[in-house]
């Protein structure tokens, strides 16, 4: 259909037309939005677990209505396969309890054994704690092979994009091309694309241009330097990680790629640093990603202050006698006066919550209220008064 759309094409609404356009509506029209829950017909829950996380995907009648997915505990990594699958369902159960309990759900996962947990004559101490939980909803445990269970299964590893193993070659995708049927302009140019360079690319490159690698190398070759490595191509690693030069754009596109990109979505700076760190190195790593995250626009606009919020959190001391602790504000703004007062200055005793309303000039300076103090307060309050600012 979208060559109908080219200048100067005939218009020939041909068999496979029809069948496109069919095919399109029936994509628009089926679309894998999330479904509302009906109380009163079955659940299935999928769940799977790895070494990265747990995952687990809620469904009714063949719609997702929930996904739900987690890293692993520190020691959660120390679970044998069996308590991790068992885990999973845990999981599932305790975040949608508003939904599973009192209803009768399927769980699915791809650990066979977890389908004869209730017969099984050994448990652990953990085994049975989550055992009690799940005889509280009324569920079937089935197996569901891996290959099948494919959402709950990507829910549960960790989306972390290799970006600098990723490296895609020109012949490779022209061979593909030459298989394809498709116009000669159309081919033109597909293959006047460019393919950009990877950021493990770029780093390599940068590393032959930049001279402080060069003494790095040096320092290398005389055993200075033990936490440096050179591989066969001639590439520089800091402890397995690449080393990034002292090149800024660089350096920058790499931070762009690790928090702005759509597959990061604004992380923290500790969280970026921890991802970041397994892949490259550079001098003062993690104070550049903490000033790229404060310098953020999206981050400061979206994201809340975990700060307590300002002012005097705490109360104040209960005053010992009248007129030793005293407020003050003032009321400005207001229409001039014959005198050409257009402001009151409020004076509060906080013992007795009486009020002195003095009329002044916002013109007044510090000198001219200090004698107004004097003779309007300390004149008839003979003890000594301490001052409190109002917010």
């Amino acid at each position: 259909m979208t060559s109908l759309t080219k200048k100067n094409a005939k218009f020939i609404w041909s068999p496979k037309c029809e069948e496109g356009f069919q095919e399109l509506k029936k994509l628009l029209t089926t679309a894998p939005v999330l479904a509302q829950p009906d109380i009163t017909k079955p659940f299935d829950v999928y769940c799977d677990a790895s070494g990265q996380g747990l995952g687990c995907v809620l469904v009714q009648e063949g719609r997702v209505i929930a996904y739900a997915s987690r890293q692993l505990r520190k020691y959660e990594a120390n679970y044998p396969t069996h308590d991790l699958e068992l885990a999973a369902v845990v999981h599932a159960l305790k975040i949608w309890r508003h939904y599973l309990l009192g209803n009768t759900c399927h769980i699915y996962t791809d650990h066979k054994s977890l389908k004869y947990i209730f017969t099984q004559p050994e448990l652990n101490m953990r085994q049975r704690r989550w055992l009690e939980l799940i005889k509280d909803y009324d569920l079937e445990i089935h197996y569901h092979p891996g290959k099948a269970n494919v959402v709950a299964d990507a829910l549960s590893r960790r989306a972390h994009c290799n970006v600098i193993e990723a490296r895609p070659t020109a012949r490779v995708i022209c061979w593909e091309m030459d298989e394809i049927e498709m116009p000669t302009e159309q081919l033109v140019e597909l293959y006047s694309l460019i393919i950009e360079p990877t950021i493990k690319d770029l780093v390599i490159a940068a590393q032959k241009q930049d001279p402080g690698m060069a003494h790095i190398r040096e320092g290398i070759d005389e055993e200075k330097k033990a936490c440096f490595t050179l591989d066969d191509q001639g590439v520089l690693w800091f402890k397995d990680r690449l080393v990034v030069p002292k090149d800024m754009g660089l350096r920058k596109k790499i931070l762009n790629e690790a928090h702005t990109s759509m597959f990061t979505i604004h992380p923290g700076s500790n969280k970026m640093y921890q991802d970041l760190k397994q892949k490259f190195w550079w001098t003062r790593m993690k104070r550049e990603i903490a000033k790229y995250v404060s310098e953020c626009d999206v981050c400061k606009r979206v994201k809340a202050d975990h700060l307590k919020p300002g002012g005097m959190l705490q109360p104040l001391n209960i005053p010992a006698w009248k007129w030793e602790d005293i407020h003050m504000d003032f009321v400005v703004g207001l229409p001039r006066t014959q005198k050409g007062y257009d402001s009151i200055w409020v004076i509060v005793d906080r013992f007795t919550k009486a009020a002195h309303f003095i009329p002044v000039k916002t013109c007044y300076t510090a000198a001219t209220y200090a004698g107004l103090y004097i003779s309007r307060i300390v004149s008839l309050h003979v003890r000594h008064t301490t001052l409190k600012p109002v917010a």
